[in-house]
């Protein structure tokens, strides 16, 4: 079957390489040009656009259409101008639309929305000119803010948080931006001589209702719009001389937590708390960030996952000190194999326990055009159930060629003993080599080796991984090898699973059909995972292959999913999901689904999915189902049900119900006002959990927070709760 499927991706790579190369174009030689004019008057930042230093302004329109297909006429006309003035940059933008308000597509007002369910402008900077870092900032047609990192035109860090400010006005004919984005928040280089710099960027235009994504300058559609290889440049901007810059953020928190068993109140606590984080941007290239006393009492909360597989499953890290430059650690961009997991720190034991106290943090990050360094330590409190830590994380990536880099990472945690549990002194040391090759734009070579040393076992494990990758308009393909053996243990990592050697091959084919107009594209394709012993390499563990004849999106974007997953397995190890004991044996089944969502940008949309078939020696159907209503922007409430019927499974041939049902409402009076409600009940364990979450953007990135959290097992008649209420302001101050 290996062979079969490197046969195919062969073929298809040597039918499309004329076709591809014509797709796929390369950068310019010389990147384009626009002229930046300095503010003669006063901008007031309102999304009008009626300032005579506006009009006058220079136009940029010559938009790239990326989808729904590459090149052509750019239905949705977007207009950019550019001002400066000695503090901000100034971008302004009207979006045409010919049914105006009509047309807007927005879900909610949230910070950092996604892509894809709104209508978005945004540009992206490349401040320092390094191609392969940009700092993006988007915004909807009623003002919200979306900002990040990227690295290498794939790798977000959607943590980061900088000053920025944004209006709009929605008109009958589109919508207009206003963006001033101040000289403090990007990190530029002057020249030997003078003040006058040049920035990197790109711009990008997303007019949801068609689906229309155009960029400026001309980027291939088979890459995102941050490639900054392909961006154009802004000249002419005498910016100010970089200065101390620094951002200091207090807070000041109240908290109360009290634990029942049935009627009987068990525990109690009231405790104020206050710290601050600070960030020192010692020079363009190095910022130093700073927390201390470090709570994060506003951070999203989990969401209960049902695991009936074999596998570690991955909760997303959520906290903002950790979240922001987290895309410059090697393993960063997986799921598999991360030497350094920041969800590690602040935990009273292992991934995912109660969290402990963090007493201080300092990051220090230093980026040029050549390489990055980059450092993080942070002491962990001592707690009833766990004892003082340090951690330390150290990281050097050298950048070569357009878009290559090679890196090594050094991870060690120190535990201090605790002799009230018994605890004697231990660390753990990861040492990690990393990069990437890009030997022509769509080709993409990434690789990984890991070794830790724990001193509490007393072993030496090894991990590895290496992918490569060819992504074109017309198909993708690609290879992963995973290797992570038994001794492998990163105190500050996660892996998804121990003593494995994975491989998985795929692809899949591109099909936008010109003649078919409800069909936007269609992906057919197959995955091979395949999985074995890393100690004796001749033992199976588990294969399976993900074929997916039906792959597709509506012109609407709606979508339609039918697929098959046969499936190899050989338990030989003690394995009980959700309690079902599976007898050691070998098994062979296949899962069918069958998966539809709507158009999600309309005011009702909703998703169902049907997976069903046979499970280990029994059978198993799951069926997830979800709806959205957001009549208004200011309004929306989802559901989402999990259903899992499984009969005859395991030694005991067990059956097994399970429903998980969630709930979310979220309200907002705007983008700088809003409540979010969050319930979960799981009747698995027979336990309801609800996040009730009010926020306030009082000044730009300054907020009060009030936050209550309840916890209660079998909630009909309750026999555990825990409840938290929490409010915490916090004012960000930038010299």
């Amino acid at each position: 079957m290996l062979r079969i499927t490197v046969l195919f991706c062969l073929i298809n790579y040597l039918n499309g390489w004329s076709q591809e190369e014509k797709q796929n174009f390369p950068p310019a030689d010389k990147p384009l040009e626009v002229k930046v004019s300095k503010v003669k008057g006063e901008i007031k930042l309102d999304g009008k656009l009626n300032e005579s230093d506006w009009v006058h302004a220079p136009i940029v329109d010559d938009f790239f259409r990326r989808e729904p297909r590459q090149g052509g006429n750019v239905r949705y006309k977007t207009q950019v101008r550019f001002l400066y003035d000695d503090k901000n940059l100034y971008i302004g933008a009207f979006c045409n639309d010919s049914v105006g308000i009509k047309g807007i597509r927005i879900q909610d007002l949230r910070r950092d929305f996604n892509w894809g369910e709104n209508d978005i402008f945004g540009i992206a900077l490349d401040p320092q000119n390094l191609k392969q870092y940009a700092q993006g900032f988007q915004t909807t047609p009623y003002g919200n803010q979306r900002d990040f990192q990227n690295f290498n035109g794939n790798n977000f860090d959607n943590g980061w948080n900088t000053l920025w400010r944004v209006r709009t006005q929605r008109t009958e004919n589109g919508y207009s931006v206003e963006m001033a984005i101040p000289f403090k928040s990007l990190r530029y280089n002057l020249p030997e001589e003078g003040n006058f710099i040049e920035l990197g960027f790109t711009l990008v235009r997303y007019a949801r209702r068609d689906i229309e994504v155009s960029t400026f300058p001309a980027i291939p559609q088979s890459f995102t719009p941050y490639r900054m290889t392909y961006a154009a440049k802004l000249i002419g901007i005498e910016a100010p001389p970089p200065s101390t810059n620094i951002r200091i953020e207090p807070y000041a928190l109240y908290q109360y937590d009290e634990t029942k068993e049935g009627d009987v109140l068990t525990d109690k606590s009231n405790e104020p708390k206050i710290g601050f984080d600070a960030k020192w941007a010692l020079n363009p290239k190095t910022i130093l960030d700073l927390t201390v006393n470090t709570d994060f009492a506003q951070a999203d909360v989990d969401r209960a996952v049902n695991n009936l597989e074999r596998f570690n499953i991955f909760f997303p890290e959520r906290r903002q000190f950790f979240l922001e430059n987290s895309g410059i650690w090697a393993g960063g961009s997986q799921r598999s194999i991360r030497p350094f997991f920041s969800r590690q720190v602040g935990l009273q034991g292992e991934f995912n326990a109660i969290p402990a106290p963090i007493d201080a943090g300092i990051r220090f990050t230093q980026r040029t055009e050549k390489n990055a360094l980059a450092a993080l330590l942070v002491r962990q409190r001592e707690t009833e159930n766990s004892a003082s830590a340090n951690f330390g994380v150290f990281r050097y990536l050298k950048n070569y060629g357009r878009e290559n880099n090679i890196g090594i990472m050094l991870t060690h945690r120190l535990d201090d003993s605790y002799d009230e549990l018994g605890l004697d002194s231990t660390n753990n040391t990861t040492i990690t080599l990393d990069g990437q090759i890009r030997p022509t734009s769509q080709w993409d070579i990434q690789y990984l080796l890991s070794t830790s040393l724990d001193e509490l076992t007393g072993e030496t494990g090894f991990a590895g991984r290496v992918f490569i990758g060819n992504d074109t308009n017309k198909y993708y393909y690609g290879w992963v090898t995973e290797y992570t053996d038994a001794n492998y243990s990163p105190k500050m990592g996660f892996v998804r699973q121990k003593n494995v050697i994975r491989h998985n091959p795929g692809g899949y084919y591109i099909w936008r059909p010109k003649k078919i107009d409800w069909i936007r594209r269609w992906d057919p394709g197959m995955f091979v995972n395949y999985n074995h012993d890393a100690t004796d390499p001749s033992k199976f563990q588990q294969a399976s292959l993900y074929i997916f004849p039906v792959f597709t999106w509506f012109k609407d974007n709606s979508f339609l999913e039918v697929s098959s997953t046969p499936t190899w397995q050989n338990i030989n190890f003690d394995f009980s999901p959700l309690g079902l004991e599976i007898e050691q044996d070998k098994y062979f089944y296949t899962r069918f689904l069958i998966q539809y969502n709507t158009d999600l940008s309309k005011k009702w949309s909703g998703d169902i999915g049907v997976n069903f078939g046979d499970f280990y020696n029994g059978t198993r159907s799951t069926i997830n189902a979800a709806a959205r209503f957001s009549p208004i922007p200011q309004t929306t409430l989802s559901l989402n049900y999990e259903y899992n019927d499984i009969n005859g499974v395991g030694l005991l041939r067990e059956d097994l119900e399970t429903n998980l049902y969630t709930a979310n409402l979220r309200l907002a009076l705007n983008p700088k006002i809003q409540l979010s409600t969050f319930y979960q009940y799981n009747s698995f364990n027979e336990q309801g959990r609800w996040n009730v979450r009010f926020s306030w953007e009082y000044m730009p990135l300054s907020f009060i927070y009030l936050v209550f959290n309840d916890t209660q097992t079998d909630v009909f008649d309750p026999v555990e709760q825990s409840t938290q209420f929490i409010s915490k302001i916090t004012f960000l101050k930038q010299f």
